[in-house]
């Protein structure tokens, strides 16, 4: 290895933890050793150094042991040598360096508290633009991506391109690759994420473009963000630092891009990253480091031209990506899902309660369609002005030999994700409440309404091949024709909805499970039946069922529920047996409706987790949009780190918003009538059937009796009012036996 290499990245380390120590020194003066610290909103302290070393630093003077470890690591400068036989020395330097860099960016948020933007978006009218690390409800939702595939990777852009038309290129392709980009540091006091903005790209979250912060220690919040994902889905302890860096060089395919001269602070970073097996890839002339070792493939590689570094990254890194092959003239791709359509660039807007519009998918015989015809009945594009509105009806008629009326609403929950992936193009809500926005930068790239339907045509194909032959789209903008088809769709949504409510666990004989999960939490298995949706949310058992029969070989597979070993906990022989397989010999069994006796197990995709409270007799559940604290003394976040990655934790378990109101919620344990505690927005959200649900249980105002955090947020602050308001929790047996 070139001595050139290895001296630039520890003299980098050298000089970064040597401004760390100067750093927390001076803290340490001003704010003396309790004072707390931390990447606000976050679970896993300083998650680098925690998920490294094990060592949780809650206080500045927690953060002096990690600097001492940081200073040891460094090794001894190599004047001396005339080349580096192997990686070690380099791979010290740069964990030391992120230790080091992880200590500053915390102290950085005691200083300036109003630095970094807590928020899933940046506020360019303000000029705050810098995200810093991710809160735990943005990482949650954003780390699912990683585990369900539709984020392969992200790219680490470190500097800045030589102008804003490149940037954006760069930018684009990786989008259009579905990757994250995750931006820091600047070159001669331009950083990338503005160039972004010069050129008019929207970043943020949502559209998968983060700018973390505008220097080279906030590189700590990409690979924070790896490690959090570690240990949040794939059940990785803290302190087991093998299990970690092999678990982000196997799982999450990242590289470091550095575009700029490269200082000895970057090649430090650099070094670190390495560490990960996330290698760089520059478009300077610095010293390259070819052999494998750590990395797939490469470690560094030098003078990539700008518009080759995409795809020689990609390549680089070993990674497998699936580009979207779909005729219109826009971009097209998940990374464009979350951009936004702005008043200021509003070409026509359809729906969102200002006109209707509906989408209905509906099958019909083989012969009553034309595959590929598209036809919109009614004005388009070119038939309007800029700033108006239309009513808009989407009627997709599908037919195929494997194709079943069951499908149908699986189908049509696609078009939603379908719609938005196309750049410039903004759709929100489903059924008969969808809102589209057109931008005006779309329909000057030659975007029109009938896109739409070539869009939904190539993708139902795509991803639905197996069981459809033929696909055809109508697109209404009259007003008569989508009132219309309006009327005909609710009563087919009704109609859905009543059997999917009617159906019992008694009544099949079947449940599936789904282990998309296990790419993040390899003993987890979810098993979905009537009355038990997936923890996720994204997934009821008519789902399940059309999945398996859509790919017989993906995550959704019928499982034969055998004998009944518990009716009142919800055990069943076949499913026993499965999980035991499908856990890979980890958990041999688990009940479907309790908490408190061996609950299924969980991971971090739940959108609520449920907890006992023995003091108030019942339990609690929490959703991960509530950052607040519980009665459980933990937030949804620790809440997740203590029983997530795939474990059956007794008196915990996660689960669906939805399940909340089917029928056998925690039944075992008492059922709905135990729920004493759920945030106030959970409760609204769910109004209408916790109303329903109570009524049914003999308490129509069980609603009115649970308590949120308005009451309080500890046991002792809610017991009272539950006693007050007759809670019948109250006065059921213990739950704790």
């Amino acid at each position: 290895m070139s001595k050139l290499v290895a001296f630039a990245a520890i003299q980098g380390a050298y000089n970064i933890v040597s401004k760390g120590e100067g750093t927390l020194k001076k803290a340490l003066e001003k704010y003396g050793p309790d004072q707390k610290i931390e990447f606000p909103n976050t679970a896993y302290y300083l998650p680098i150094i925690y998920s490294i070393l094990g060592i949780p630093v809650k206080t500045l003077g927690d953060a002096k042991k990690p600097m001492e470890v940081a200073r040891k690591l460094l090794p001894a400068h190599l004047k001396n040598m005339t080349h580096l036989p192997y990686l070690g020395p380099l791979l010290d330097a740069g964990m030391a360096t992120l230790f080091a860099e992880e200590v500053s960016e915390a102290i950085r948020y005691l200083e300036d508290p109003d630095f970094y933007l807590v928020s899933e978006d940046i506020d360019e009218a303000s000029g705050k633009i810098w995200l810093g690390a991710a809160e735990d409800t943005v990482f949650r939702k954003r780390g699912v991506e990683f585990v369900d595939g539709s984020a392969p990777g992200f790219a680490a852009i470190v500097g800045a391109a030589p102008d804003p038309e490149t940037a954006k290129f760069i930018a684009e392709e990786y989008q259009k690759k579905n990757l994250y980009v995750f931006m820091c540091a600047n070159q001669n006091g331009t950083t990338f994420s503005e160039q972004l903005l010069e050129a008019g790209v929207q970043i943020g979250w949502n559209t998968r473009l983060v700018p973390f912060g505008p220097d080279i220690s906030a590189a700590v919040f990409a690979l924070g963000f790896a490690n959090r994902a570690a240990m949040a889905f794939g059940g990785i302890k803290p302190g087991d630092f093998k299990k970690m860096l092999l678990y982000n060089k196997d799982r999450i395919f990242a590289f470091v891009n550095a575009l700029g001269d490269v200082g000895a602070e970057w090649a430090a970073n650099a070094a670190g990253c390495v560490n990960w097996g996330f290698p760089t890839i520059a478009d300077t002339d610095i010293p390259e480091i070819l052999p494998t070792g750590v990395c797939t493939y490469e470690h560094v590689v030098a003078n990539v031209p700008h518009r080759e570094m995409p795809q020689k990254s990609i390549e680089i890194r070993g990674l497998k990506v699936t580009v979207a092959n779909v005729a219109i003239p826009l971009a097209y791709g998940p990374a464009f899902e979350g951009e936004r359509v702005r008043k200021e660039d509003l070409y026509l807007e359809m729906g969102g309660g200002k006109t209707q519009a509906t989408e209905l998918v509906r099958m019909v015989d083989m012969n009553a369609i034309e595959d590929g015809k598209v036809e919109v009945v009614g004005k388009d594009v070119g038939d309007i002005k800029k700033g108006e509105r239309l009513p808009l009806g989407i009627f997709v008629q599908v037919a195929g030999r494997q194709m079943q009326e069951d499908f149908e609403p699986i189908l049509e929950r696609q078009i939603h994700h379908l719609i938005n992936y196309a750049q410039g193009v903004m759709h929100i809500g489903q059924r008969d409440i969808a809102w589209v926005r057109v931008g005006e930068p779309a329909v000057q790239k030659g975007f029109t309404l009938k896109d739409i339907g070539v869009i939904l045509h190539a993708k139902f194909h795509q991803d639905f091949g197996s069981i459809l032959d033929k696909v055809q789209v109508t697109l209404y903008t009259k007003k008569e024709d989508v009132d219309k088809l309006t009327k005909t769709a609710r009563e087919i949504y009704k109609t859905r909805d009543e059997r999917v409510e009617k159906m019992t666990d008694e009544s099949v004989e079947t449940y599936y499970s789904c282990t998309l999960c296990q790419s993040f939490a390899p003993s987890h298995v979810c098993m979905v039946s009537p009355e038990r949706t997936g923890l996720c949310g994204a997934y009821n058992w008519m789902d399940c069922k059309a999945s398996f029969e859509i790919n017989p070989t993906g995550p959704n597979q019928p499982v034969q529920k055998g004998e009944c070993l518990d009716p009142t906990m919800g055990q069943w022989q076949g499913v026993n047996e499965f999980v035991y397989k499908a856990s890979r010999q980890k958990v041999d069994h688990y009940n479907f409706y309790s908490l408190v006796v061996d609950p299924m197990t969980t991971c971090g995709c739940c959108e609520c987790i449920a907890a006992v409270l023995p003091a108030c007799n019942g339990i609690m559940t929490v959703n991960r949009d509530y950052t607040g604290m519980t009665p459980s003394g933990m937030k949804f976040t620790t809440l997740a780190g203590v029983m997530g990655g795939g474990a059956s934790s007794p008196g915990f378990v996660g689960h669906s918003k939805y399940n909340i109101t089917q029928g056998k919620f925690v039944a075992g344990d008492g059922g709905l009538l135990r729920m004493v505690w759920m945030p106030k927005q959970l409760k609204e959200e769910l109004r209408e059937r916790l109303l329903k649900r109570g009524a049914d249980l003999g308490y129509p105002n069980l609603i009115d009796m649970i308590a949120d955090e308005t009451v309080g947020i500890t046991e002792d602050e809610i017991l009272p009012w539950l006693q007050e308001k007759g809670h019948p929790a109250v006065s059921m047996e213990s739950i704790v036996g």
